[in-house]
This record gives structure tokens, sequence and C-alpha cells, in this order.
């Protein structure tokens, strides 16, 4: 499992933590039953305090997505729930906005911005239904 953390996103690493958790279940990367770095082990890893990735843990574990097991560590639940669907939609959400904000940015007018999101559209898309790819 990798955790990318920005400390400059305003985003509290907590949140980026259950974040990336929840969209590496809603796309498979972890698996149902996959077990998920201690406590002890992740807060080595990206070096942080324990109790950041405890609190991300016990959000994790309120909404279903993990679940913690005494004595046996921790345990993903699975793909398919709706929260995956949510998660999935959230992300993708995000990188979208990005993507419109960047094109502001570049002073790309919304008419040649919205222009731009369809053509990717269909490129992408239509290379999926060629290939016979299920979006």
């Amino acid at each position: 499992m990798f955790i990318h953390l920005n400390t400059s996103s305003g985003v509290p690493i907590y949140r980026q933590i259950t974040d990336q958790v929840k969209v590496a279940v809603a796309t498979g990367e972890i698996g149902t039953g996959d077990k998920l770095p201690s406590v002890r082990a992740l807060s080595e890893t990206l070096v942080i305090n324990p109790t950041t990735v405890q609190r991300a843990y016990l959000d994790l574990e309120r909404e279903g997505v993990i679940e913690t097991r005494r004595g046996q560590g921790t345990y993903a639940l699975g793909s398919g729930s709706k929260l995956s669907e949510e998660a999935r939609l959230a992300r993708a959400a995000e990188h979208m906005r990005n993507a419109v904000a960047e094109a502001k940015s570049l002073r790309v007018g919304e008419a040649d911005a919205r222009q731009l999101a369809n053509r990717e559209i269909d490129d992408v898309y239509g290379a999926d239904r060629a290939t016979g790819k299920e979006a």
C-alpha cells in the first residue's frame, strides 16, 4: 500500500490517509481481507505521529472500510460497497476540479474548457469501447 502525503495541500494528514485507503479499496488495489500495515508500521513508514494513523484507521473503521481484529491486525472489508462507489466518484471529481481550475488559471474560456473536456472524454471512453473495456 502506497500512501503519498502532501504536507502543503491544506488537507489534514489523517484525511489524506483515509481518502487514499478508500480509493485503494474502491479500485481493488487493496482487496477484501487484505491486511493493512499496523499503526506503528505505517507511522514509521510515513514518518508521522502514530496518533494520526490511529485517527485515520478509526474513521475508516467507523465508515465500514476496514476492520481491526484484536491481536490479529487490521483488514480491508471489501470493494463492493456503496462507499467504494462514493470514493471513486469523489476521487474523479477531485481530479476533474483540479483540471478545470488549471484550465481557468491558463485563461481557457469556459466554452473551450467544456469542449476540451468532452473531447478527452470521447477519446478515453471511445478507446475503451474500441478495446471492449467496460468503464
